[in-house]
């Protein structure tokens, strides 16, 4: 699956507000954002006001980037949460959320989205027992995500779990530190996850 390769920081100064894509580095004085804290180009310091299109357009380019999807998709997994028979803003953040390589980060097993996406793709983590690759599999309910016990000495591994004990888990999964392994319990509700966005927006930019 493609991905985007080129500078993340660059993403954040054009949204305008951290998208934390760098992990441990965004809370330093190293972040991007905090050192030019202005959109990247040469009239990246001007400022215009957005038209109702263009401030659809950027809620949908700040979702794409947090979750690390390009745009063929997540027009998919938006024709999917369109299908579903519930909101479709809520159906298609539990999409995004059910990825593979959103939850190997969620439960801190890695320190960005990005890196939980190589962890996955180079072979170290499994679900249910079985080695999985694909950064994009949607997990169900009771599914259990581990990462491979030669995998777990790691480094970047070792580091992410240790900054990952020190903040409070997330409601809808169950993690045990100590094993490397975490369960999906449930689906996290709208008001569970943190988007600096409004999903509606998202939904009548493809409804137009």
């Amino acid at each position: 699956m493609a991905r985007y390769t080129g500078p993340v920081c660059k993403l954040c100064r054009r949204e305008g507000f951290k998208l934390y894509l760098k992990g441990e580095r965004c809370f330093s004085p190293r972040c991007g954002q905090i050192k030019r804290p202005v959109a990247p180009g040469q009239h990246g310091a001007s400022t215009r006001k957005l038209t109702q299109y263009g401030m659809q357009l950027r809620s949908k380019q700040v979702v794409k980037r947090i979750y690390g999807v390009l745009e063929r998709q997540f027009r998919r997994y938006f024709e999917m949460a369109v299908r579903k028979q519930e909101e479709t803003g809520n159906a298609l953040l539990k999409i995004l959320e059910s990825r593979l390589d959103n939850t190997v980060f969620r439960m801190g097993f890695a320190s960005s989205r990005r890196q939980a996406r190589q962890l996955v793709s180079h072979g170290h983590v499994m679900v249910n027992g079985r080695r999985v690759n694909k950064p994009s599999f949607n997990l169900r309910v009771g599914d259990v995500v581990e990462i491979k016990e030669k995998s777990r000495v790691v480094l970047p591994v070792k580091e992410a779990v240790e900054a990952a004990k020190e903040r409070a888990a997330y409601p809808w999964l169950e993690v045990n530190y100590e094993d490397f392994r975490g369960t999906y319990l449930r689906y996290p509700a709208r008001e569970e996850v943190e988007i600096p966005v409004d999903l509606q927006s998202i939904i009548e930019l493809y409804s137009k």
